[in-house]
């Protein structure tokens, strides 16, 4: 590439995404080819537009669709959190990899859609366009896929840590067990008598009370497990409102 040159910094957040250039001096110069948008110039370091926030040149803040010219200092920033997303309710949409993630964001009642087969990053990209739906993935090709509506790196491989990440992030509103943690339907209290048919012969003498999914009909109550799941949702109910 013969061009302009430039200096691009990156905030910490992002230092992940770039070569070791950008980390270990702050500041590295970059030849561009004239007429590429800065947007263009920052993906093609490896940092997908999702995860940027301000971009600062020579002290001034510019859009994505700046062209850059010679000598320009360029500062990347990271996302503000916590992120608005303004346009439609907050709605999340999240790739095969995070099932976990999927389930534990449903449980706090965070509408988050999610199969567990991978229909391809088309039609992810597709259905958050249609949907409008946050896209959550670790994968840094489907983020910048120009189709989505809006998305976001999920910056852990741990459960443990993603949730408290995208909820950092971008705030939602925490209903917990009002979503079916399998279908991300709405729960419904249930009476004992109609849904015993659903259950086992020791869960019927045991509990007595239940909720239903009105999408796929499985039956939840306060079984082995929900020790854990409460600690979760504790938890998450703590952080937000620290």
């Amino acid at each position: 590439m013969n061009g302009p040159e430039i200096h691009v910094s990156f905030a910490s957040e992002l230092h992940l995404f770039v070569a070791s250039e950008y980390t270990t001096t702050g500041s590295a110069p970059v030849v561009t080819d004239g007429s590429s948008t800065l947007g263009h110039v920052v993906e093609s370091l490896g940092v997908p537009l999702t995860e940027v926030g301000r971009l600062v040149v020579d002290g001034v803040e510019v859009a994505a669709s700046h062209v850059p010219g010679a000598g320009e200092n360029i500062e990347v920033q990271a996302v503000e959190r916590p992120q608005r997303i303004a346009g439609a309710p907050l709605r999340f949409l999240l790739d095969v990899h995070l099932g976990t993630l999927a389930r534990r964001l449903r449980l706090l009642g965070v509408d988050a859609a999610y199969t567990n087969e991978d229909p391809g990053d088309a039609a992810l990209a597709a259905l958050s366009a249609k949907e409008r739906r946050v896209l959550l993935s670790r994968d840094r090709g489907l983020l910048r896929r120009r189709e989505i509506w809006a998305g976001a790196f999920v910056y852990s491989d741990r459960p443990d840590d993603q949730l408290p990440d995208i909820l950092g992030r971008f705030a939602p509103t925490l209903a917990p067990w009002t979503r079916c943690t399998a279908c991300n339907g709405r729960l419904a209290d249930a009476d004992k008598n109609s849904v015993r048919g659903h259950l086992e012969h020791g869960t019927q003498r045991t509990y007595d009370v239940f909720a239903q999914c009105t999408a796929c009909g499985r039956v939840y109550w306060r079984g082995a497990h929900h020790a854990r799941l409460e600690a979760i949702v504790e938890k998450a109910l703590r952080d937000s409102t620290a």
